[in-house]
């Protein structure tokens, strides 16, 4: 009896010191080392979530660890392009999705701009047709696809197949659009906006934007309180100050609850992330072994389950876009299913074969790693919100959306009604700053006149025989100008370049593309190798995937032991 007494009490001992622990732990977490103020007082004073643990994956994509690679190590080089030097370079943890961004998935995009901005108004029908891909791209003037044009992207058939036709400018259009649809998801579930209005309330004048909600919360949805802030804040840290007055009624970055946003990955991502140096990066890499997104020289596999079988999806030969039919077959002849083929060792499938993909950066033939070795990337536009007289940001609204022409004589919506309007960075942003002096940072350091060290000191034109003549430099990037305009009916009028004096095709508007495609032979395979296209054209070889920025630290595996 006795024992069972002195049992009992050493519990409860034992339960009132972890008690006691738990509260200083507790007590300890939400003391400022700063002032020693209580942080998250229930009178108010400084918020912020002491309990986030780690960035949850968000829908879609798989996890990264960052690291160091060479970039631009091609195996082969029988192009003998001036495309590709060999750089060291470091990557910062990110996200990719783990597959390319299929037909359904755009399908769903299409159908929340159909009922957002419906195309039988007038004043939308260019955001909708803006936003639809070009299916016009599988025509062959010597070949019959129109199968593919009238069936490959709405047909459940190939619902589960890579989008094509996209444009760079479309593809960045979606990732924002998801962007927006995942932390409007978050936010309901976590009791910020009323449950459900993303679908029954949202309206071209009533719609959620991420900016927005972070700059200007009671902006968000027109401003509707029965939804910014509706009933049962109890699932939410809403609060009453000393005063009476309600806080915390907004989720704001300190919360954890907002997600980085998806957008394409940089060159220097995707090629990092094919590669799929998870395991012995150094041997892999630098023995020469990894020459694909899986290991060894060859495109077939070799292991005894699947020995003989085709690794990816890509064109084997002339007049040879699968193989054989049969064993022999790589089970496609245009695109395939994504997850057909084995993923690479971080879990992506497709980084080589099936569509070749966009990526982010604006395509020069040289990377300058001198200047630059960490999360290289060319193609920042650096802008902020407009900001109205009274001192608030400037939302769009349905009358105040603008269109751009693109060379092709398509319309395309720049913004949309809810977004915050922006503005290039001035000289209140750049004014003494050695990061950088101006908001389009495209053509910094890439051979241009600009690059030149006489640039801006008066000596860029060189004077002969009382005429003045551009330097060379000032030649490299010069591509054709066709120009596209609008009579005052509205009708296109299409002017091409004929000039006989232009020396590239390279100008700011043609983005990088990587990866080998179904219309590919096996050496585009290589992550290494690297190709351009305008930006607001479309082929019925390039589609795209997501990324996401990680926050936080590098790696997700905790308490690393060394062996």
């Amino acid at each position: 009896m006795k024992k069972v007494v002195a049992f009992k009490t050493l519990l409860v001992l034992t339960l009132s010191l972890a008690t006691i622990s738990c509260k200083k732990s507790t007590s300890s977490k939400n003391s400022s080392r700063a002032t020693g103020w209580q942080i998250n007082d229930r009178e108010g004073g400084f918020q912020y979530n002491t309990d986030f643990k780690e960035q949850e994956t968000a829908p879609g994509l798989v996890f990264i660890e960052g690291g160091t690679f060479t970039k631009g190590r091609v195996q082969d080089d029988v192009m003998h392009d001036w495309n590709n030097t060999p750089t060291q370079q470091h990557v910062q943890s990110f996200y990719m999705d783990e597959t390319e961004v299929t037909n359904m998935m755009y399908l769903e995009y299409l159908d929340w701009i159909k009922r957002v901005y419906p195309p039988t108004d007038e004043n939308f029908r260019a955001i909708y047709n803006g936003a639809l891909p070009d299916t016009l791209v599988w025509r062959n003037r010597l070949g019959y696809n129109e199968v593919m044009t009238e069936n490959y992207l709405r047909h459940p058939g190939y619902a589960e197949y890579p989008v094509v036709g996209v444009s760079w400018i479309q593809a960045v259009e979606f990732a924002n659009w998801r962007s927006d649809r995942v932390n409007e998801l978050n936010l309901e579930k976590a009791g910020y906006l009323e449950r459900g209005a993303r679908i029954t309330e949202v309206t071209a004048d009533s719609n959620f934007n991420t900016d927005t909600y972070i700059s200007a919360p009671t902006l968000t949805y027109g401003g509707n309180e029965e939804i910014i802030n509706p009933d049962g804040r109890g699932r939410r840290n809403v609060q009453v100050d000393a005063d009476g007055n309600e806080t915390n009624l907004y989720a704001t970055r300190e919360t954890g609850i907002i997600s980085p946003k998806y957008r394409l990955p940089t060159e220097t991502e995707w090629e990092y992330a094919a590669l799929g140096l998870s395991e012995i990066r150094s041997y892999n890499l630098y023995r020469g072994r990894k020459k694909y997104p899986w290991d060894g020289q060859y495109t077939r596999s070799g292991k005894r389950k699947t020995r003989g079988d085709q690794l990816a999806n890509f064109k084997q030969g002339e007049g040879d876009y699968g193989g054989i039919a049969g064993w022999s077959d790589d089970g496609a002849d245009i695109t395939n299913k994504v997850k057909s083929y084995a993923p690479n060792d971080y879990g992506l499938y497709d980084m080589a074969g099936n569509v070749a993909e966009w990526v982010a950066d604006v395509y020069r033939p040289i990377i300058d790693d001198e200047f630059n070795d960490f999360n290289y990337y060319r193609g920042n536009v650096y802008t902020k919100n407009a900001i109205n007289d009274d001192g608030t940001v400037k939302i769009v609204t349905p009358e105040d959306i603008v269109y751009d022409t693109l060379s092709n004589g398509k319309l395309i919506a720049r913004n949309l009604p809810g977004e915050i309007l922006q503005v290039p960075v001035d000289e209140n942003e750049t004014y003494l700053r050695t990061n950088f002096d101006r908001s389009n940072e495209i053509n910094f350091r890439d051979g241009d006149r600009r690059s030149s060290r006489k640039f801006d000191m008066g000596f860029n034109d060189e004077e002969t025989n009382g005429t003045k003549k551009e330097s060379e430099t000032s030649e490299m990037y010069n591509s054709p100008k066709n120009i596209v305009t609008r009579d005052s009916l509205g009708n296109l009028i299409r002017e091409y370049d004929k000039s006989n004096n232009r020396t590239s095709l390279i100008n700011d508007k043609v983005r990088v593309y990587k990866g080998g495609s179904w219309k590919d032979r096996e050496y585009w395979l290589d992550p290494a190798q690297r190709r351009y296209f305008p930006q607001d054209m479309a082929t019925d070889y390039i589609g795209f995937r997501c990324a996401m920025s990680r926050v936080g630290s590098k790696s997700k595996l905790k308490n690393k032991t060394k062996g």
